[in-house]
C-alpha cells in the first residue's frame, strides 16, 4: 500500500512538470506525457501499473466521461443528436468493415482476426478526444459533435466486439440479436445513468454541505458505471447520462450555491489526474512495443484506420447536407482527422483471450495506430484548427 502511493505520488510529480514544461515549450499535454512515459521505461524506472480493461474501465474511464459530460449543454447535445448517433453507430460499422476488409486481403489475415481488429479501433477515444480537444480550446458545435461522438460510440464498440468474440466462441449471433443488444446497452445504460444521479442529487439537495455534495457526485459517477458494467450495459452512456442530468437538470438546482464553483473544479481537477496517469501508463506500455517487427502491417493498419475514417465521416455528414443540421466542410475535417484511438481501443486490445490467434499482432497494431493518433494527429490538430480559423470562429 505504502509503495502504491509512493508510486502515485512519483507520477503525480512527473505529471506536474510535464505540465509546465510542455505548456512553455506550446507542445500538446498529451504528447508531453506519453513521451514521459516512455522517458520512464527507457531509464528503468519501473512502473507497478499497467493498462488493462479493467483498470481502465473501472478507475480511469468514469471520472472522464463524467466531467466531459457535467459541461456539455443538454440543449445543443438534444439538437445534434441526430448527428452524433448516425456518427457513433453507422459510422463505426463503416469504418470496421473498411478496416478489417483491408486487413483481411491485404494482409492476409484470417477474418476472425480482422474483424476483432476493426471493431475495437473502429470507436474513436473519449480520454484522448476530450483531452486534446479541450487542450486546443475548442468551443461550440464542432466540440460538441466530437466530443458526444467519441462518448456514444463506446457503445456501439463495445456490443460488436463482444459479438464477435462470441461468434468466434461459437455462440450463435445474427444482425437481430446483434441490433437488439445494442438496443438494450444503449437504452439500459441510459436508464440506469438517469436513475443514479436522480437518487444521488434528492439526497444531495438534503444538505448545505458542498463537500457532501461533491462526495455524492463522486458516488454518481462511478456507481453509474459500475451499476451498468455489472448489468452489462454501457458503463459510458449510463455515466454521460448521469453527467448531463448533474449538469443540465433541475436536480443541479438542488446543489448549493457554493458548491457549484467547487463541484466544477473538483471534477476539472480529477480529470486532470486520470488524464495524466492514462498517457503516462500508454507512454510506458508504448516503449515496450517492437513496431519494426511488423512495419509493414503496422503502415497498412494505420493508411486503413485513416481510410474508415473518411468514409465514415464525409459520406454520413453529406445525408444533412440539405437540412438545418448540415455539418460545416471545416468542422468534417476536423471530425475526420480529431478522430482519435487511445485507452479505450488499448483496453479491448488487452482483455482479448489468450488463445485468440493473432493476438499479439492485433494488440502490437492496437498500439501503433494509438501512437500514430497522439503524435501525428495529436500534434497537428490545433495547426489543423488555426489553418481553418476554427480556434477563433468557435471560441
Amino acid at each position: 500500500m505504502a509503495s502504491d502511493l509512493s508510486q502515485l505520488g512519483f507520477l503525480l510529480f512527473v505529471s506536474a512538470l510535464v505540465a509546465m514544461l510542455t505548456r512553455r515549450l506550446r507542445m500538446p499535454y498529451t504528447v508531453g506525457l506519453v513521451l514521459a512515459g516512455m522517458c520512464l521505461y527507457f531509464l528503468h524506472i519501473y512502473i507497478k501499473w499497467h493498462l488493462t480493461k479493467d483498470l481502465i474501465f473501472s478507475v480511469f474511464l468514469p471520472p472522464l466521461v463524467f466531467e466531459a459530460a457535467l459541461f456539455i449543454s443538454w440543449r445543443e447535445f438534444k439538437a445534434d443528436l441526430p448527428v452524433v448517433a448516425l456518427l457513433a453507430s453507422v459510422g463505426v460499422v463503416l469504418t470496421a468493415a473498411v478496416t478489417a476488409g483491408g486487413v483481411h486481403y491485404l494482409l492476409d489475415w484470417d477474418w476472425g482476426s480482422a474483424v476483432l481488429f476493426g471493431v475495437l479501433i473502429a470507436a474513436t477515444d473519449p480520454v484522448s478526444v476530450i483531452a486534446t480537444f479541450k487542450e486546443a480550446r475548442v468551443h461550440g458545435r464542432l466540440r460538441l459533435l466530437i466530443e458526444a461522438e467519441s462518448l456514444l460510440n463506446d457503445g456501439t464498440a463495445a456490443v460488436a466486439f463482444v459479438a464477435v468474440l462470441g461468434v468466434l466462441g461459437g455462440a450463435e449471433q445474427n444482425f437481430v440479436s446483434i441490433g437488439g443488444m445494442l438496443l438494450l446497452t444503449i437504452i439500459g445504460g441510459a436508464l440506469i445513468g438517469a436513475i443514479v444521479a436522480a437518487g444521488f442529487m434528492f439526497l444531495a439537495g438534503r444538505t448545505p454541505d458542498y463537500l457532501v455534495e461533491i462526495t455524492f457526485t463522486t458516488l454518481i459517477a462511478y456507481g453509474s458505471f459500475s451499476v451498468a458494467e455489472h448489468l452489462h450495459m454501457s458503463g459510458v452512456l449510463a455515466t454521460l447520462t448521469a453527467g448531463l442530468v448533474v449538469g443540465n437538470f433541475r436536480s443541479s438546482a438542488l446543489i448549493t450555491d457554493a458548491g457549484r464553483p467547487a463541484l466544477e473544479q473538483f471534477w476539472e481537477y480529477v480529470a486532470f489526474i486520470a488524464n495524466s496517469l492514462i498517457f503516462l501508463l500508454i507512454g510506458a506500455q508504448e516503449a515496450q512495443q517492437h513496431f519494426k517487427d511488423l512495419w509493414l502491417p503496422v503502415l497498412v493498419a494505420i493508411l486503413l484506420v485513416t481510410l474508415g475514417r473518411a468514409v465514415a465521416i464525409y459520406p454520413l455528414c453529406a445525408v444533412f447536407s440539405r437540412s438545418q443540421l448540415r455539418v460545416d466542410a471545416r468542422h468534417q475535417h476536423v471530425l475526420f482527422w480529431g478522430g482519435l484511438r487511445g485507452a479505450l481501443a488499448l483496453a479491448l486490445a488487452l482483455a482479448l483471450p489468450d488463445d485468440l490467434p493473432r493476438r499479439d499482432a492485433v494488440i502490437t497494431l492496437t498500439f501503433a495506430v494509438v501512437a500514430f493518433s497522439v503524435f501525428a494527429q495529436g500534434l497537428t490538430i490545433t495547426p489543423l484548427l488555426r489553418w481553418l480559423k476554427l480556434l477563433e470562429s468557435d471560441s
